[in-house]
């Protein structure tokens, strides 16, 4: 998936090169690509909504869902996002939307089939972290600037390649073009996960301090790991293209090297800060243990 990913980003890269070797104006180029952007920024929710088959749901008909939500953003003193339920057995859950004011979010029915109240409690917890501090929209920016900055690295080129001045150095600008652009993809797909990877440890992490129980957060990350693994991996395909959304990815093993290109920690990772959170709640919360 990590090299698939790539190869898209690759593509979606030399698509636009290519508008600009056709449309011969970097300007135009950068109106559509701007407009692609702001396209995905702000119909995310509903994009991601399509995608996975969800569906928003009234307090009427998932009452213990919208009184954990209601409790949760009462606490953090947020506004409440809308609830929505995916009609899927894979356990899982997923916030979007481009700010605290328009975000989604959802729960698969095959998540609140598996889980206790305390450990559903967790993962919305960790939901509404992502939402709270604006994730999805770092997430994407972060995403689009690094297409952009191959791109301008292009533009540079490409007006000197197709500005009418042919010459024999020709072939070897044009590799210059493709090593520097491939260069600042990578760079860019690698940091961009890294900081997916970090901003999936800050919502555990606040999310364990906001329910103040990080052992039901460890108790539904390790059941929902465990349940995805069960899950034959033809019907994981269509949700990993989604996976930085989820709670935890639709992936059927524990990477290897592969880590390095997930948008997720690995689940040793994530348990390991639990445990330690887990250890300075319990430490603060012992009566003679102060000073």
């Amino acid at each position: 998936m990590g090299l698939t990913m790539f190869l898209l980003g690759l593509l979606y890269v030399g698509f636009v090169a290519a508008l600009i070797v056709l449309l011969k104006s970097w300007v135009l180029v950068v109106v559509v690509v701007g407009a692609m952007f702001v396209a995905q920024f702000w119909f995310s929710d509903k994009i991601a909504m399509f995608a996975m088959r969800g569906r928003v749901v009234e307090r009427e008909e998932y009452p213990e869902l919208h009184a954990v939500v209601d409790r949760l953003c009462a606490i953090a003193d947020m506004p409440k996002p809308v609830v929505a339920v995916s009609e899927l057995d894979m356990p899982n859950a997923f916030a979007t939307g481009r700010n605290p004011d328009h975000a989604v979010v959802c729960v698969t029915t095959g998540l609140l089939r598996r889980l206790e109240p305390a450990e559903l409690e967790g993962v919305l917890a960790h939901e509404l972290s992502h939402v709270a501090h604006k994730d999805v929209a770092v997430i994407t920016i972060a995403s689009f600037l690094g297409v952009l900055a191959g791109l301008i690295v292009r533009f540079a080129f490409y007006s000197q390649v197709f500005g009418g001045r042919r010459d024999q150095n020709t072939a070897a600008v044009m590799a210059a073009v493709l090593a520097v652009s491939v260069a600042v993809y990578a760079i860019s797909f690698l940091l961009i996960r890294a900081l997916s990877r970090y901003r999936e440890l800050a919502a555990d992490r606040a999310a364990a301090h906001l329910t103040g129980r990080p052992s039901a957060l460890a108790s539904a990350l390790t059941k929902v790991s465990g349940d995805i693994a069960r899950i034959p991996t033809k019907d994981l395909r269509t949700a990993q293209a989604f996976n930085a959304f989820f709670f935890t990815p639709a992936e059927g093993k524990e990477p290897g090297l592969e880590r390095f290109f997930s948008t997720h920690p690995t689940l040793e990772q994530r348990l390991e800060q639990l445990g330690r959170i887990s250890a300075e709640l319990g430490e603060a919360a012992t009566p003679g243990k102060a000073g």
